[in-house]
C-alpha cells in the first residue's frame, strides 16, 4: 500500500479513521498519522478528517503550517476529507461569523435552519445526528459496490452549498436536500463519517486506498 497521510490537527477522531483505514487495507504499514507539512506532501494519499468548529481548525492548520501542502495535496493525488475536513476544503464557511477554507471546493457551509419540520410535522433537531440515506446523482470511483440509498453516519450543525452543482456526488435528507458528497478531480468529500458507518464505510475507504485520483 502506498503511503496514506492522517492529517492531525488536533481536531480529528484519528484513532477511529486510522483503525477504520487499517481494516479496510489489511495493512497498517502504509498508514502514517502526521502534522507534517513536508511529510503530507510526500504522501501518495491523504485523508483529512475532523469534528469540531471551523474556525479553530483553519486557525490550526495555519498554526502548523498545513495549509499549502493540504491545498496541493487536493489539487494532485487522491484526497479525502470527512466532516469537518470537508467543510475546510471549501471557499467559506458561515460558522462563528464567517471563516475562510481553504478554497479547494467552489461552496459554503450554512447551518440548518431551527424550527423546520420533517414530513411527519416532528421538529429536526440541529446537530443533524445520526443515519440517514445518501443517494448519488451521478457514478463516481469511490462509490463501487455501495447502492444508491446506503445508509450512513452523520453529525454535523453546518452543510454544503455548493457553488457549482455539478461537484455534488452524494445528497441525503435533514429538512432539506443537502450535498453529503462532493468531488472535483482527484479530491473525493464526505459530511458522513465512513468510520462509522459500518460496511458501506469500510468499503468507501477500501475504494478510496485503491483509487487512482482519476474521474471520468
Amino acid at each position: 500500500m502506498s503511503r496514506v497521510a492522517i492529517v492531525d490537527y488536533g481536531m480529528g477522531n484519528l484513532r477511529s479513521v486510522y483503525r477504520a483505514l487499517a481494516h479496510a487495507a489489511g495493512d497498517e504499514s502504509g498508514l502514517e498519522v502526521t502534522a507534517d507539512p513536508a511529510r503530507v506532501r510526500d504522501a501518495k494519499r491523504v485523508v483529512l478528517p475532523g469534528v469540531g468548529a471551523i474556525g479553530d481548525c483553519m486557525t490550526e492548520l495555519d498554526r502548523l503550517g498545513l495549509t499549502a501542502a493540504l491545498i496541493e495535496a487536493a489539487q494532485s493525488r487522491p484526497f479525502l476529507g470527512i466532516c469537518l475536513g470537508m467543510q475546510a476544503l471549501l471557499t467559506h464557511s458561515e460558522e462563528s461569523g464567517g471563516v475562510d477554507g481553504l478554497g479547494v471546493l467552489p461552496g459554503r457551509a450554512v447551518r440548518f435552519p431551527d424550527g423546520e419540520r420533517d414530513g411527519r410535522g416532528r421538529p429536526l433537531k440541529v446537530p443533524h445526528m445520526g443515519w440517514s440515506r445518501v443517494h448519488r446523482p451521478c457514478r463516481h470511483p469511490l462509490w463501487a459496490g455501495i447502492e444508491d440509498g446506503t445508509w450512513f453516519y452523520f453529525v454535523h450543525s453546518y452543510y454544503v452549498v455548493a457553488d457549482d452543482p455539478g461537484i455534488i456526488v452524494g445528497q441525503a435528507e435533514h429538512g432539506c436536500r443537502f450535498a453529503a458528497a462532493v468531488a472535483d478531480g482527484p479530491c473525493f468529500a464526505v459530511q458522513f463519517h465512513p468510520e462509522k458507518s459500518q460496511d458501506a464505510g469500510l468499503r468507501l475507504y477500501r475504494n478510496f486506498l485503491d483509487w487512482d485520483g482519476s474521474w471520468t
